[in-house]
């Protein structure tokens, strides 16, 4: 298939564009500077200089393709999470270029298109499994991931293919909050937002590259993209310092991450997500279970020096 990919160069995209050309798919992606553009194409994809805010630029760069795969995302370093300013870039790409994308793909006569979304957006379900059909939640910083995931259905009833993907907590090589989770692991801190018994579903880049790969022969639909067996937080703590080689002195925030409400609630609820849906449907695995045997990766992927 010829597939375009926008945020090709984020965090997801640098492991999807990869996994996509292995695959053998012919691959075109969005890039903003020279610099991203020499990247793109240092993985055999093309380069193609457009703004994700214009329908009609997008149109003509997506002419020609079968699929769209939408990851661009702008989500604020951890360290700005809380702030509500912080978040405005990334609602601004989730609801309006989400919607360019959505036009243009039509505009273009694209079949498919994949809209990254987050399974955070789920209501707290305590040690309940989660699918799919589970209710919903809506708090300030998930507004654009509905926005996005109203795009792709709406890409459905326009005749096309749309595929939301709700993937779980990123962690792995390129996800830059969690190589700073690594980092402080290291020296004896450790991350436990919420409750310890509450669950946290997360999943491993490489795994989530993976999937956007699979989506492309996925019926029209939501799925989760999840690890098989998510952690309590507690447990995710314990692999995470397994994997750095050093025990936790500190546990922060802990609870008190509670009483920060609606600006850290996609973090603190406990979340049993299941990903039953989109593995039947396209035979899709993680690579790693769960984050016991994807920390245990990424800390030897981090401690290996990188090829010049």
């Amino acid at each position: 298939m010829r597939v375009f990919v926008t945020g090709g160069t984020g965090a997801l995209g640098r492991h999807a564009v990869p996994e996509l050309v292995r695959a053998g798919h012919s691959v075109s992606a969005l890039a903003r500077t020279p610099e991203k553009a020499a990247l793109l194409a240092s993985w055999g994809a093309e380069p193609v200089e457009v703004s994700l805010f214009d329908p009609d630029a997008l149109a003509t760069a997506f002419h020609g393709h079968d699929a769209v795969a939408n990851l661009a995302s702008a989500i604020p370093s951890p360290a700005r999470f809380i702030s509500a300013r912080a978040w405005r870039a990334a609602t601004r790409v989730r609801t309006e270029g989400s919607a360019a994308v959505t036009d243009a793909a039509l505009a273009a006569g694209v079949e498919v298109l994949i809209q990254e979304s987050v399974c955070m957006i789920y209501r707290d379900h305590g040690a309940a499994w989660i699918a799919e059909d589970a209710p919903v939640d809506r708090y300030p910083i998930s507004a654009g991931n509905h926005a996005a995931e109203a795009a792709a259905r709406r890409f459905t009833e326009a005749g096309g293919t749309g595929v939301v993907l709700r993937f779980g907590v990123f962690y792995g090589p390129g996800a830059t909050h969690s190589e700073q989770m690594y980092a402080q692991a290291r020296r004896h801190v450790g991350l436990l937002v919420g409750r310890p018994g509450d669950y946290m579903s997360s999943i491993h880049m490489v795994d989530a590259g993976t999937a956007v790969v699979a989506a492309l022969g996925a019926p029209a639909g939501t799925y989760n993209v999840v690890d098989d067996r998510p952690l309590t937080k507690r447990e995710y703590a314990d692999a995470l310092a397994r994997a750095a080689e050093a025990s936790m002195w500190l546990r922060v925030p802990g609870r008190a991450a509670l009483l920060f409400g609606a600006r850290l609630t996609s973090l603190t609820r406990s979340l049993r997500v299941a990903n039953t849906r989109f593995r039947d449907t396209t035979g899709w695995a993680p690579r790693y279970p769960s984050a016991v045997e994807g920390w245990t990766a990424t800390a030897k992927a981090l401690r290996t020096p990188q090829a010049p």
